[in-house]
């Protein structure tokens, strides 16, 4: 079969979950062309088609809408079926002529299955698949489920009367689903994320000393909860544990976060490192004895894998797919979410563990990890979703 596949931009060196998927897919015979807005530079894995830029210039714009309408010609049939579809629908011309210029690539490439990478992808474009005669999936993350219909109610209600087949990551991702509107129409899957088992892994995870090293890798953006971490921390600063922080990443909460340490008399305390690459990661990783994930909105989160995988002690909230990356009391801890005083006791009631019983943590999360979410079992996940 040949897949295409919708992202935004092509993935980065670090997004695994979605390159893994089109190598898997290819070894097993599968061809994948991406189509996205940007192009990564050291993206390889497969042939990238960008959708066409929006011009502020009317006159360069008007251009490039004819270059593109001049393109579709000889797809006369696919063009006229999409157009037909979107009349049915009530779209007016003039939003049927933009999508035309914006979708063009698409309309003019023949696939078998047309894969949005996230939900919100989709929006706009629930007649492309049909209209090339392919069959349609979308992927729900979290955001896109999670907050984006709040902000956009029934933003999804064309789309759940024309897609094929769901992927989801997680067994609330699933629950959203539903709470915004959908009825059952299409087979929902849940394939969950999946990281490189070989690569993170821990033949020695890190004993616990003086300071406590903890860690975070994550988008320096509000819905991460890393305000009510620092928080969380202060108290355990203001009762005398010795500890250091650190967090991994980069986003536009950066200055917010930075005021929030200082404010909070953790400048010595909490080190922001900004973005790292794989390697870097894997190496704080080993260094780290406590891992905190305390989101207040989470699909599911690679980053828990692998802190998982590597031996780290895990704390998370109870955002959604994380409650189900974790296992509380078994591989890790789920804390309530925005209850950083509640964060605050279970540190310190991780820190009380026997030597013995912070190992059996460590050890059944490691070996979870291992046997459930390897690249492997992901690859063959996606190569059944297309064929049955």
């Amino acid at each position: 079969m040949k897949i295409g596949l919708v992202l935004a931009k092509a993935p980065g060196y670090s997004e695994t979950f979605l390159r893994s998927k089109i190598q898997g897919l290819q070894q097993s015979g599968h061809s994948v062309v991406l189509f996205s807005r940007f192009e990564a530079d050291d993206f390889t894995d497969c042939p990238v088609i960008l959708l066409p830029k929006q011009y502020r210039n009317i006159v360069k714009q008007m251009g490039m809408f004819l270059w593109a309408c001049l393109g579709l010609v000889p797809h006369f049939k696919s063009v006229s079926s999409f157009v037909g579809l979107e009349r049915q629908d009530g779209e007016s011309w003039v939003r049927i002529l933009k999508r035309l210029y914006s979708y063009a690539p698409i309309l003019k490439t023949d696939v078998d299955w047309l894969h949005f990478g996230f939900g919100t992808l989709a929006i706009g474009a629930e007649n492309l698949a049909a209209a090339q005669k392919a069959k349609m999936a979308v992927s729900f993350r979290g955001f896109d489920i999670g907050i984006y219909p709040i902000k956009h109610p029934n933003c999804y209600l064309r789309l759940w009367n024309k897609v094929t087949k769901i992927h989801v990551i997680s067994d609330d991702v699933t629950k959203l689903v539903y709470a915004h509107g959908f009825k059952g129409q299409a087979p929902i899957v849940k394939i969950t994320p999946a990281i490189n088992t070989d690569f993170f892994s821990a033949a020695h995870p890190a004993e616990f000393t003086s300071p406590i090293k903890m860690l975070s890798v994550a988008r320096l953006h509000w819905k991460k909860g890393l305000d009510y971490t620092l928080e969380a921390l202060s108290q355990l600063k203001q009762e005398g544990l010795r500890f250091e922080y650190r967090i991994i990443g980069a986003g536009p909460e950066e200055e917010a976060l930075k005021f929030a340490s200082h404010q909070l008399g953790l400048q010595d305390q909490v080190l922001f490192m900004g973005q790292l690459d794989s390697g870097q990661v894997k190496r704080e990783l080993e260094n780290a004895h406590i891992y905190l994930q305390y989101s207040v909105q989470e699909g599911f989160c690679n980053a828990v894998l692998e802190a998982q995988a590597m031996g780290l002690l895990c704390l998370v909230s109870d955002a959604e797919g994380l409650a189900e990356n974790v296992l509380n009391g078994q591989t890790g801890w789920v804390v309530a979410r925005r209850q950083p005083e509640l964060l605050a006791l279970k540190i310190k009631q991780v820190m009380a563990m026997t030597k013995i019983d912070q190992q059996k943590i460590k050890d059944q999360a490691m070996l979870r990890v291992k046997r459930s979410f390897a690249i492997e079992k992901q690859q063959e996940a996606f190569v059944k979703f297309y064929q049955e």
